[in-house]
């Protein structure tokens, strides 16, 4: 493991998903020891998408942007809003210049699957049908996430394709939770890794799932085919569970013909790099923003 982020393992507390309203607050005061992001110059607005229920979202508007990514926060599913995920959103529309549509889907397991898939599809629609006055341009719209975040990214990529949805340019892929079924060698080895241990993976996985049967639309690894998908950016953590459903997923997109930048960081592990002190944290988060910011120059010709 990276020393760096080493020395910050014994700090990391456990969190019970078992015990949702516990589990969302540490979550959230984790979040607020965060160093905020520099938005300085930066509009910030919250707005409610109109859907049945309406979702509210957070848009940070960079100057002088011209493409915009619908942006999932992580947390299991379980954890998480539009404060929780201010400081990256924040660092993502600072390092890309994207207009960042931070979503605040509903969660499990009060609102299981396809709650969350909804309220994301719902908010892609307003932003396609909205780009003029968000000072977009409709061709250049992502989506992206991190964790479960990432899921609903991978997620609604599939859906807009299957049912003639809006144009997606790219898909930011920051390690993401894809298979349900746990069965890849870094799922059964990795049960005990910092932060995301497969017990921790596995209630996240129930909690979302709830009473449903598992679908490509809930677990992407699931889809049989991947042909005609934007173009991915996919990045994967060395010590993290989520590890080798991330790198097959990469490659399985790869032989469907789907453009794909595939990021493996050695020494780091699930949602690392929270540690913005470490140097590979840095790195990754300069990786994301540039193949964001890359990908939305291309918009869909990319």
């Amino acid at each position: 493991m990276d020393p760096e982020l080493e020395a910050f393992v014994p700090l990391f507390p456990k969190i019970d998903l078992t015990d949702p309203p516990a589990a969302r607050r540490l979550y959230s005061e984790l979040a607020a020891g965060k160093p905020p992001a520099n938005t300085a110059g930066m509009e910030i607005e919250d707005l409610v998408v109109p859907a049945d229920p309406a979702v509210p979202v957070r848009i940070y508007r960079p100057q002088r942007s011209h493409g915009a990514v619908v942006w999932l926060h992580g947390g299991g599913w379980v954890m998480g809003d539009l404060d929780s995920d201010a400081p990256f959103a924040g660092r993502l529309a600072e390092g890309s210049g994207a207009v960042v549509i931070a979503v605040d889907y509903r969660l499990a397991p009060e609102h299981p699957f396809p709650a969350a898939l909804d309220d994301v599809y719902a908010v892609l629609v307003w932003a396609a049908e909205h780009a003029t006055e968000l000072g977009i341009e409709p061709d250049r719209i992502a989506v992206g996430g991190h964790s479960a975040g990432a899921n609903l990214a991978a997620a609604v990529a599939l859906r807009a394709r299957d049912q003639q949805g809006p144009r997606i340019c790219f898909q930011l892929l920051n390690e993401p939770s894809l298979d349900d079924r746990q069965e890849t060698w870094s799922q059964r080895n990795f049960t005990d890794t910092p932060w995301a241990t497969r017990a921790m993976v596995a209630a996240s996985w129930k909690q979302y799932l709830g009473s449903a049967s598992p679908s490509p639309y809930a677990a992407p690894a699931r889809a049989t085919d991947l042909s005609g998908l934007p173009p991915a950016y996919i990045a994967s953590a060395e010590f993290c569970p989520n590890r080798d459903e991330n790198i097959e997923y990469a490659l399985r997109l790869l032989r469907s013909g789907v453009s794909v930048e595939l990021h493996q960081w050695a020494g780091t592990f699930h949602g690392s790099q929270a540690i913005l002190s470490a140097e590979v944290s840095q790195r990754q988060i300069t990786e994301l923003t540039n193949a964001l910011r890359r990908a939305l120059a291309r918009g869909s010709d990319g």
